[in-house]
């Protein structure tokens, strides 16, 4: 009879330990440097995550109240990066014979899928978008109409828009055919950088007996408090059952 005290007392520990550690998934599919990211980005907003492989890839989890602030924290931050094609990706071979307006929509796209993947290198970048127009006649006997680009780049407080301006423009302009010499050109390069809004994380602090804590933290150390009051009870009556077993016993 006395054990039933001691496993009612340990079912209850184990389920109120299990729910401190409740998690959710918050990206899946990422390779391990997305996911390294990530993590990194989280720590920097004193958000604990952890990461588990699989065959799909890497997923990172986090705490359940923690989902938001790493959602918004993670938005601000342009993480995870877009996974974006490649030249081998668009022009694999397939065995599926293309018209000239296919390959030359392919071509454009990929052009402007490897100039983002670079511009999206550079430090501070956290969304970069590039929109390429080729040289095309549009009618026979009627003028070329000439190349074109413009470049859209949102960034944090890091990057100076006036010192990579000039790098930008080169960058795109020897990328592309037809704008070698477009480089001075506004017309021929746009170019837009946009500074993007902080993540402001603004944490509400409320009371848990003496001590002042965050809200979204809240449920976890009441949780862990439930936790050690049952670790305590368990020490306590354990003890005392495993006495009264002896006694009895003995007599």
């Amino acid at each position: 009879m006395a054990s039933r005290p001691i496993k009612s007392v340990f079912l209850m520990f184990v389920l109120c330990i299990a729910g401190c550690g409740e998690s959710v998934e918050l990206h899946g599919r990422l390779s391990e440097q997305e996911a390294n990211e990530v993590i990194a980005e989280l720590a920097d907003k004193q958000i604990s995550a952890e990461k588990s492989t699989s065959k799909n890839g890497v997923s990172v989890r986090v705490a359940a109240q923690d989902i938001s602030r790493a959602i918004n924290s993670l938005t601000a931050a342009g993480l995870p990066r877009i996974a974006r094609s490649t030249l081998g990706d668009i022009f694999r071979k397939e065995g599926v014979i293309s018209t000239p307006l296919e390959e030359r929509a392919r071509y454009i796209y990929a052009l402007s899928q490897e100039l983002e993947a670079t511009l999206s290198r550079i430090d501070g970048v956290i969304v970069a978008r590039v929109h390429v127009v080729l040289p095309e006649r549009i009618a026979p006997g009627e003028a070329v109409q000439p190349a074109s680009a413009s470049v859209f780049i949102k960034h944090d407080a890091r990057l100076d828009p006036d010192s990579i301006q000039s790098q930008v423009r080169r960058l795109v302009a020897s990328s592309i055919p037809g704008m070698a010499t477009a480089i001075d050109n506004p017309y021929k390069i746009t170019t837009v950088f946009v500074p993007a809004t902080a993540f402001q994380d603004k944490q509400q602090l409320v009371f848990f007996g003496p001590f002042l804590l965050p809200e979204q933290r809240l449920g976890f150390w009441k949780k862990a408090f439930a936790a050690a009051v049952f670790g305590c009870l368990l020490a306590i009556i354990a003890p005392l059952a495993w006495l009264t077993l002896r006694n009895k016993g003995a007599a």
